[in-house]
């Protein structure tokens, strides 16, 4: 799986260049090899041949600059500053042989001739079809191979879809769905086997759903569960095993039962609760 970047790096796909020399007239000849001496130490300066290039015509207004803003360099930064300026000829590039030209392609092709496209083969194409499809069209890609491209569709589908990606084998998919989920339908997602998971459920749940959480394997989970619980939830927590989690429960649990924790074997839990009892008292 390869990730894609709204600028990609300069020098992507160098060796893969079809054209090797400027020919243009008033340009210098150079090598796609060679970079330019103000370039970054770090990166290239990938330079296509303007002289057997299509769009040659837009070198006078500036529309193209070799080594800059072209859309025939494997460089998609290049690609992307070309059709960003020149987004009419985006659609010429939906079906080009490199991953990344029809990517970038894609998030400015007009959006008819995105419905008309045949399911590409590379995943970052995918992701950026899904990214801009209508909601209601996105039905084919629930079950994409590629994670982040479900990712995607987890993150623009109406919430009232989402239950068909409950189950999704990979986690991040799955704490997507638990970041948008509506609350009915969220404590399903108590028992996933993901911790990040849960830990978003337990940011999520409505205080009185927070006991679901109460006995959680994990000790995070339980601790963002006990800092948001209803006062009597967190009661059952201030033996737990975890002084975080006892920190939290005492900070919310009912003054009658935090009255035996004030030799709990943790500084800052005996703090949190003397406090607590002093300002009751004092309070009266």
């Amino acid at each position: 799986m390869r990730p894609f970047e709204a600028i990609p790096k300069i020098g992507t796909g160098v060796a893969h260049s079809q054209h090797g020399i400027i020919a243009e007239p008033g340009l210098k000849v150079l090598n796609m090899s060679e970079r330019h001496t103000e370039a970054s130490p770090l990166s290239g300066v990938v330079l296509a041949d303007c002289s057997v290039c299509r769009h040659r015509s837009l070198l006078a207004s500036g529309q193209c600059v070799p080594g800059d803003i072209c859309v025939t360099a494997q460089s998609g930064r290049q690609i992307d500053r070309f059709l960003k300026r020149n987004s009419q000829y985006a659609q010429d590039y939906l079906a080009d042989g490199f991953w990344e030209r029809r990517a970038i392609a894609a998030r400015y092709a007009p959006l008819a001739l995105m419905r008309q496209m045949p399911r590409d083969a590379d995943e970052v194409v995918r992701r950026v079809v899904a990214s801009r499809l209508p909601l209601e069209e996105l039905g084919d890609y629930l079950h994409d191979t590629d994670r982040e491209v479900r990712m995607t569709v987890a993150d623009r589908i109406a919430p009232e879809q989402l239950h068909v990606l409950l189950d999704d084998a990979d986690y991040l998919v799955r704490l997507q769905v638990a970041k948008r989920l509506p609350h009915g339908q969220l404590r399903r997602m108590a028992g996933d086997e993901d911790r990040e998971v849960r830990k978003e459920v337990a940011r999520r749940l409505p205080p009185f759903a927070l006991g679901l959480l109460g006995q959680d394997a994990d000790a995070e989970v339980r601790r963002i569960a006990a800092a948001r619980m209803l006062e009597d939830d967190a009661a059952k927590l201030l033996a737990d095993s975890d002084w975080l989690v006892r920190l939290e429960a005492a900070q919310r649990a009912p003054l009658e039962a935090i009255a035996g924790m004030v030799d709990d074997a943790e500084p800052d839990v005996r703090a949190v609760v003397r406090q607590r009892l002093n300002e009751f008292l004092l309070g009266e």
